[in-house]
């Protein structure tokens, strides 16, 4: 059988491996980002149960958990409108495990977003929001 070629971008929706390959790229580049803007990058891509967090910094004092979305089009909505009460939950609920790994209690925490939006041949945009939720 043979595969129909697509013509123009893939949406993030059917891309496949490519959006894993997009995702990581995305989380490479918010990483470089938080560390541009003085932040000490401590894990990437940590996983309990609860879910994974993609990023996890600190800025001075402060305990950052960043979630990183990175999409290539609009289509469905830019990369902001991934972010949804379950998975705030999810990454609370992933955070306090990693705290709890370290062993760290009364810390100060901040929960952020960077939005990464790259449409195919186009520059990235990168957005950086300090504690959203």
């Amino acid at each position: 059988m043979r595969r129909k070629k697509i013509v123009g971008p893939l949406s993030d929706v059917s891309a496949g491996d490519g959006r894993h390959a997009l995702g990581l790229e995305g989380e490479r580049l918010a990483a470089g980002l938080l560390e541009h803007r003085g932040m000490t990058v401590l894990d990437r891509n940590w996983r309990c149960p609860h879910g994974e967090l993609d990023i996890v910094a600190a800025d001075g004092e402060s305990v950052v958990f960043c979630e990183v979305k990175t999409r290539s089009g609009v289509d469905y909505g830019g990369p902001r409108y991934a972010l949804n009460a379950e998975k705030i939950g999810r990454i609370r609920n992933a955070a306090r495990a990693w705290l709890a790994e370290r062993e760290l209690v009364g810390c100060s925490v901040r929960f952020d977003f960077v939005s990464v939006l790259w449409p195919p041949g186009q520059p990235v945009l990168l957005q950086h929001l300090e504690g959203v939720f």
